[in-house]
């Protein structure tokens, strides 16, 4: 095996949060663990590709993670006070590292404390999510800052202060108590949403996507439906990542251009992750209580069982927005509700309900809202408004397969004066990321 053997890598970046949460737990310090596991993995990067895997790989890591911590711990006065708290609580034969096959407590796994943990409520959004990659993901400092498109001196310091936050929080390293169990079980969602969220459209950049967060938040969230099977919510959002991933092959072209949906090759869509979508869909919605999760990944089912974009189930499609609007009351969902709303009653339907949000702030000044109504304009024959709000929603997104996509509609509608037809739009929030899909594409 080399130092860049994918399954050295595949397989340190699985234990890191395992590893991650026993020291946690044991020493009651995550920042100091965080470190003592980097170091950990960083040693296993280097020794194991000469000497082979260990026949614990866990128990080494932990070994050698412990041995790390009781250093870090000895190392200045603060960590003395927690070191003389772990002496006062075990006796003096455990104030040692384990050895490599000793179990310990390192059969417990306790990613999902972990999750809850990254996802404190004391953070931002941004920050619980850098701190989810970095301590439960196993991606780098620089890994998680070249995905955000900042440097990362400024990913390294927005980390940082993720672990000192939650250290001056003095929240244990436990499951949250009953009472606010299922609040942080929506923003743990919540933040994995939004890695795949960035994975799926990238805000900025020369690229569509950024594969590597989308493959990580289907990797976690797959964690997380496997640690909680019961929990149908859970279930739905996976369900709604596997079947949004699975049109990515035929989402864009040769040089890297948008297709839209309605013009993509669905035979080259993922039909293993269509199927185990829509069997998580089909198995999660009878359980209840249904979720927004699910909703969405009912649209998403629809919109990858329909054989051809003109056989798409449109009256289900709009009927289900309506009970994702009364579940969320998003303005997103109301502005992809609309669109689904055109593809059933017409353009001059759609265009009434988008005209009820143009004042909305949440959507003012969003490019979605002027990609959506260029779209119905275009299906409705106005190429002159259909032109004027592609340009306008090209010059408000700053991704550049987006700007270029929506000026070549508006390029193709100025140089085919006869054209009168758009192809189909598809309402974003089917897809996660509602509030940042192109209109239009999937």
């Amino acid at each position: 095996m080399t130092a860049t053997d994918p399954r050295i890598e595949d397989l340190l970046r699985e234990l890191a949060p395992q590893v991650l949460g026993v020291l946690a737990r044991r020493f009651g310090d995550f920042p100091t663990a965080e470190d003592a596991v980097q170091e950990a993995l960083l040693a296993a990067a280097t020794q194991w590709p000469a000497d082979g895997l260990p026949a614990n790989p866990r128990g080494w890591l932990i070994q050698v993670g412990y041995r790390r911590m009781i250093e870090l711990v000895r190392g200045e006065q603060a960590r003395r006070r927690r070191e003389d708290l772990v002496a006062r609580r075990d006796p003096d034969d455990r104030q040692h590292a384990p050895a490599a096959d000793e179990e310990l407590t390192s059969e417990r796994d306790d990613t999902l404390v972990l999750l809850f943990l990254c996802c404190h409520p004391a953070l931002t959004p941004a920050s619980a999510v850098a701190l989810t990659l970095r301590a439960v993901g196993g991606l780098s400092t620089a890994e998680i800052a070249r995905a955000f498109l900042v440097p990362e001196a400024t990913m390294a310091q927005r980390i940082s202060r993720a672990k000192q936050r939650i250290r001056s929080s003095g929240l244990p390293f436990r499951m949250p108590e009953q009472a606010e169990r299922a609040d942080r079980l929506a923003a743990v969602r919540q933040v994995l949403y939004l890695i795949f969220t960035e994975g799926h459209t990238s805000t900025a950049g020369p690229d569509l996507r950024r594969v590597d967060l989308a493959v990580e938040a289907i990797r976690l969230t797959r964690a997380l439906h496997t640690l909680l099977p019961g929990d149908s919510e859970s279930g739905g959002l996976l369900a709604l990542m596997l079947l949004t991933e699975a049109r990515s092959p035929a989402r864009t072209g040769p040089s890297g251009e948008l297709i839209p949906l309605a013009d993509q090759d669905r035979t080259r869509w993922d039909a293993a992750a269509i199927a185990e979508g829509v069997a998580l869909v089909t198995r999660g919605l009878p359980r209840g209580p249904v979720g927004p999760y699910q909703v969405q990944a009912a649209i998403a089912a629809l919109h990858d069982e329909a054989p051809s974009a003109g056989a798409t189930d449109w009256p289900q499609i709009l009927a289900l927005y309506g009970v994702l609007d009364r579940l969320s009351g998003s303005p997103v969902v109301a502005l992809n509700r609309a669109v689904a709303t055109a593809m059933v009653h017409g353009p001059a339907a759609g265009l009434a309900a988008l005209d009820a949000l143009a004042d909305d702030p949440q959507l003012a000044g969003h490019h979605r809202l002027s990609a959506a109504r260029a779209h119905l304009h275009e299906m409705a024959g106005d190429r002159a408004r259909a032109i004027a709000d592609y340009r306008d929603a090209a010059g408000r997104t700053s991704s550049l397969p987006e700007q270029r996509y929506l000026m070549m509609r508006a390029a193709r509608l100025a140089v085919e004066p006869g054209s009168t037809t758009a192809a189909a739009p598809t309402p974003t929030a089917a897809a996660p990321a509602p509030d940042r899909a192109e209109q239009g594409a999937s």
